[in-house]
């Protein structure tokens, strides 16, 4: 998740601010005895620079509705074990944080499975207008007919576009996740919030002596080793137990962000044909406030 400042006045701030409303009333409607869901918090961003630390102040004065607080450097060292060297303090917010994603995909096909709503695991081929009607072709030969269709495919969402004669450039960004697994003596987190992020790298802890760290940004579809090598060593900035620490599991995804505007892709495009598509690295935190917009856009139309 994350927080926002009142000085940026762009769509994706405001869907920032307004899927920060939406949260704990979707988090209460997904919630279940057999599957809990929470916001894990808080969330702490530290400064890099003494410029970054008076944006910092700034927004603390601006946005008193946001309940954000700065943390100094002095502060920081209550953490155990120590945070990642940092000479600025930062920022801690209360109300931000993070969703477990295996449990919040969970939730969302139970949610699906309650309110008996139809899926396919199908890939569509191709689209067609047929008068009013739009036509699905499935890869299994099969042909959908729908009154409006939403294009939600993140790189597959170019090849759909192009067949309908529409262009909307997207370009992947890799992501290079670990976890480490630290000596048994790290394995506290006492005064540690869910999220910590030091310079735009995000570190959160897990059970006992886990630390996910994550995630690079790099172009394209390939991973660097040198990339990877940066993240682990916090760009020079590592905590001495973190260097002793051993990478137990190391994945990738691919982001998609739009190539000539800022993400998302949220375009009504034509009647019964709507765009959602590129979150880039916001898709959990912006998904309610995109939902929100699809639903709008179908009940205008």
């Amino acid at each position: 998740m994350g927080y926002v400042s009142k000085r940026k006045t762009g769509r994706s701030w405001r869907l920032k601010e307004r899927s920060m409303e939406l949260w704990p009333e979707l988090l209460s409607y997904l919630n279940t005895t057999d599957n809990p869901i929470r916001l894990e918090t808080p969330l702490i961003q530290l400064a890099r620079s003494e410029n970054e630390v008076k944006m910092m102040e700034n927004m603390v004065r601006e946005r008193k509705d946001l309940e954000l607080e700065l943390i100094q450097k002095n502060d920081l060292k209550k953490l155990n074990p120590p945070c990642p060297i940092n000479e600025f303090g930062g920022l801690i917010s209360e109300n931000d944080g993070r969703i477990d994603p295996i449990k919040l995909l969970f939730s969302l096909i139970n949610a699906l499975e309650r309110d008996k709503i139809r899926t396919t695991n199908k890939k569509v081929r191709s689209l067609k207008r047929l008068s009013s009607k739009w036509l699905l072709f499935l890869d299994d030969n099969v042909i959908i007919e729908k009154d409006c269709i939403i294009i939600c495919a993140a790189g597959g969402s170019t090849a759909l576009l192009q067949q309908l004669g529409y262009s909307f450039p997207i370009e992947p960004v890799l992501g290079q996740v670990i976890r480490l697994s630290l000596e048994s003596h790290n394995e506290e987190w006492s005064h540690w919030p869910a999220v910590l992020i030091s310079n735009g790298i995000n570190l959160i802890p897990q059970s006992k002596n886990k630390l996910l760290i994550g995630a690079t940004i790099e172009p394209g579809f390939s991973p660097s080793k040198k990339y990877l090598q940066n993240m682990k060593e916090m760009h020079g900035q590592t905590a001495e137990w973190m260097k002793n620490a051993t990478i137990e599991t190391h994945w990738q995804g691919i982001r998609f962000k739009p190539s000539n505007e800022p993400a998302p892709l949220l375009k009504n495009i034509e009647h019964g044909l709507i765009l959602n598509t590129a979150h880039y690295r916001n898709g959990i935190l912006l998904a309610p406030a995109c939902a929100e917009w699809v639903a709008n856009e179908l009940m205008n139309s």
